[in-house]
């Protein structure tokens, strides 16, 4: 969710002592598709699969039009690209930002925040929603300490042996942070490959092994232009190639998407529902935590049951949390973030 718009940071490790990314086949994407065979003329993943290149124009679009994010400075370095991998996730850039600042301003480095009680992570997290993703984050920053001196790891698998790193995340930082190739698939990223590819209007819903399989075969052999590509993959799904209301007028590629040549079928899966919020366990579960976050000690049971006034999904929401890690129960009905 997250993307350069400068060279990649190399970050304080040794990029000579970091292997290199895994090969990925070289296959074009008409090939990977279609079956249509290879052309000279085009360097290998550089078609659609109707065989029109199409990493030229969505890199050029992206030099022109990427946002200039705080994440995507060199500054921010491979720390700073993994926090805003986390915070992204089912979050929007407008939320975030605010969060991030604070966030890299208190702990710049992963064992700034490993110091700290896994609360105080869930504490700074603040509103962004699922904060879930702060303690993982904390574990991360502790393991990233313990196992590599503090620095990010540049390598992919030892990315993805972190605690709270999924294949999406371990793929971002290797790309975003070091410039290396592989294939990083996001909401955005397989939304503009369904439909300039595929032709279809949505991906489905769940990531597919042939998503992942046409992603690898639409990478760029180079592992410069690679991590270019998915950085513009990506922002061309933010801002352009949208889940509704598409800019097509503004898409670099319009000219050759599969889907707007087809006269942009409509969705032929199930029907796709937003997530509903109000008056879930998700919206309790939100108002105890706030209570607790707010509070500079532990919290009374019975200023806890102010929040909610059905006491069955009050409980549940409560006792979620503490399953979660989220809230440490006490002696005598007292609740406070997590300490350990």
């Amino acid at each position: 969710m997250t993307a350069p718009t400068k060279p990649p940071y190399n970050g304080p490790s040794d990029p000579a002592a970091a292997p290199a990314s895994a090969a990925v086949s070289g296959t074009p994407a008409s090939a990977a598709v279609s079956g249509a065979p290879a052309s000279a003329a085009v360097p290998a993943g550089e078609r659609t699969a109707s065989g029109v290149p199409l990493h030229a124009p969505v890199i050029d679009w992206f030099d022109e039009h990427a946002r200039d994010l705080p994440w995507r400075r060199p500054e921010a370095g491979a720390w700073g690209v993994m926090v805003s991998e986390f915070m992204l996730q089912q979050t929007p850039v407008s939320r975030v930002l605010p969060v991030y600042e604070q966030w890299l301003a208190r702990w710049p480095r992963p064992a700034d925040l490993a110091a700290q009680a896994p609360g105080e992570a869930v504490r700074a997290w603040g509103r962004l929603g699922y904060p879930r993703r702060a303690l993982r984050l904390h574990g991360a920053a502790a393991a990233i300490t313990e196992r590599h001196g503090g620095d990010v790891p540049a390598d992919h698998a030892q990315l993805l042996a972190l605690p709270g790193i999924g294949e999406y995340t371990a793929a971002a930082v290797a790309s975003f942070a070091y410039g290396q190739r592989h294939a990083v698939l996001d909401t955005n990223v397989r939304r503009v490959f369904a439909r300039a590819v595929t032709g279809a209007q949505y991906p489905p819903n769940a990531t597919t092994a042939a998503e992942r399989k046409l992603a690898r075969a639409l990478l760029p052999d180079d592992e410069a232009r690679a991590a270019r590509w998915a950085a513009a993959s990506m922002e061309l799904g933010a801002l352009v190639c949208t889940a509704r209301n598409e800019s097509c007028h503004r898409c670099p590629i319009a000219d050759r998407c599969a889907w707007r040549l087809a006269g942009k079928p409509a969705h032929a899966g199930p029907p796709r529902r937003g997530q509903t919020y109000a008056g879930t366990d998700r919206q309790v579960r939100g108002r105890l935590l706030a209570v607790l976050r707010e509070a500079h000690g532990p919290v009374p049971q019975a200023v806890l049951d102010q929040v909610w006034p059905e006491p069955v999904q009050r409980a549940r929401a409560l006792d979620g949390l503490v399953a979660d890690g989220l809230a440490e129960p006490l002696a005598d009905g007292l609740y406070r973030l997590p300490l350990t």
